[in-house]
């Protein structure tokens, strides 16, 4: 049952909210005006930046994920608030996303290119930019330096085992061939309100629903866990954008 109930969980987490669109309009405004511009969302999920992003740029958003119950939400989302004639979804991996060289203006990437690893994303997806185009992602980071033991372990262990200070972020964005045009790290409180509130209701709820399941409950204890470590952490971890230019 531990792979149904990592999809229950999946589900019940929100994931578009205003202030999620908030966070996305205070990174985009940092890109200078461009043109009805090609821009490719990886790991778009259900789309909350994908549409936003419609709306700001006026261009054409293609959303790229693997979960095809999400493009179906994008897509339904889309058509509601009339913007279909410039979203579209693909069904693919950002492993191997066979866009030719330079197709796009702006790729962007929301919480998702830890999958693929940050250094590894600027360095795979700076072909499919066009010369001295863009890239904007936002990614976990440590908030300050030499992290308490006990949470760096649990995040190597598995939450996020190749996080960066935002400085280190920062030195990664000039070694892989960018200029970094400005970040931001998101407000305290955001993950609370946003993530781990959310995530806690969803335990509370999945424990009475599979309280006689001993793999679903063994799931729900590492998920506990995670968020026991936020409520003791707080100040240690968060998330930030980066937005850059491609050299």
């Amino acid at each position: 049952m531990g792979t149904d109930i990592m999809s229950e969980i999946r589900d019940a987490i929100p994931t578009v909210s205003a202030r999620r669109d908030e966070c996305t309009r205070r990174a985009f405004h940092m890109l200078p005006p461009l043109d009805r511009p090609r821009i490719l969302d990886v790991g778009c999920g259900r789309g909350g930046p994908t549409l936003e992003l419609a709306r700001l740029s006026q261009g054409e958003v293609i959303g790229l994920d693997i979960h095809q119950s999400d493009l179906d939400e994008l897509a339904r989302r889309a058509r509601e608030a009339g913007l279909s004639d410039r979203v579209t979804t693909v069904n693919r991996s950002m492993f191997d996303m066979g866009f030719p060289d330079e197709s796009f203006d702006i790729i962007w990437s929301e919480g998702s290119i830890f999958n693929i690893g940050f250094e590894r994303g600027l360095k795979e997806w700076r072909r499919l930019i066009k010369p001295r185009h863009f890239l904007a992602v936002h990614e976990a980071t440590w908030l300050r330096p030499n992290p308490p033991p006990e949470m760096l372990a649990a995040w190597k262990e598995g939450m996020y085992p190749g996080t960066e200070t935002v400085d280190e972020c920062a030195e990664l964005v000039a070694a892989c061939g960018y200029d970094l045009l400005g970040h931001y790290a998101l407000p305290d409180d955001f993950w609370w309100h946003e993530y781990f509130g959310p995530l806690q209701e969803c335990i509370d709820e999945l424990r009475r629903k599979h309280a006689g399941d001993a793999d679903s409950l063994h799931v729900l204890d590492r998920q506990q866990r995670n968020v026991d470590l936020y409520r003791k952490y707080p100040q240690w971890y968060g998330s930030a954008y980066f937005v850059m230019q491609k050299r």
